[in-house]
Parts: C-alpha cells; structure tokens; sequence
C-alpha cells in the first residue's frame, strides 16, 4: 500500500483543511514521528490521503520518541 503527505500544513498552525494530503517518504527517524503524523491526521476535516510505504506509516505511528527543542525561549524570557 502506498500513501503521501505534504509538509507544507505546518505554517498553517492550528488551521484546519477539508483535503490533507500527506507523505510519508522513508526518512531519518528523528523526523518520522508519531506527532507528525498526528498534527497531519487532525488537520483534516473531510479526508486525509497518506501517500508512501505502509512500513512507514506503521514507523511512525510506533515512534513515539520526540526530542527536545532548543528555542532558548526560556533564556528570553528571563
């Protein structure tokens, strides 16, 4: 099976979509994650097509590893 995902979703934080199309290439595990595919799943209202390799997908729904992020949002604040 094959399914796809367009990454473009992100700048539009917090919007919704009636279409997703989402792919999902093989990639680095660090950016194959489970709050990847879970930001892409709730952006779509009506239907969501995933497009890539269903090993993929299965990846990334079991890869619940997420790191930190380094912003320094802290250090700003302070």
């Amino acid at each position: 099976m094959n399914i796809v995902m367009q990454l473009q979703y992100i700048k539009h934080n917090g919007s919704e979509f009636d279409v997703v199309i989402m792919v999902a290439p093989p990639s680095s595990p660090i950016l194959l994650t489970r709050n990847l595919l879970y930001t892409g799943i709730t952006r779509a209202k009506k239907l969501l097509v995933i497009v890539g390799n269903e090993k993929v997908v299965d990846f990334m729904i079991q890869n619940i590893d997420s790191k930190k992020r380094n912003t320094g949002l802290k250090y700003k604040m302070s």
